[in-house]
């Protein structure tokens, strides 16, 4: 993923509703569903790989209360379209 929101939430709620109140603020701003949000490894701890149909991946580059969405580079790439012969 090269491009994506940025999603602060240090709130008491568990990761799985912080993801799921991101993905629905993300859809409703751009139109379009996530399918993947990458959190810091503390925040993850160990806990689950998918949350509101998102793929949570760890990644150090992510701080800490900071959820990191958007779509997948491979979600959206397309198959090559074909010419039509004139």
């Amino acid at each position: 993923m090269d491009i994506g929101m940025l999603w602060f939430d240090d709130s008491q709620l568990t990761i799985a509703e912080k993801i799921s109140r991101a993905v629905a603020f993300y859809d409703e701003k751009y139109g379009r569903t996530p399918t993947l949000c990458l959190v810091h490894p503390e925040t993850l701890n160990g806990g689950e790989e998918i949350v509101a149909g998102v793929e949570i991946r760890q990644a150090r580059s992510v701080m800490p209360d900071h959820f990191w969405i958007g779509v997948d580079d491979k979600s959206k790439r397309r198959q090559p379209t074909q010419l039509k012969a004139a």
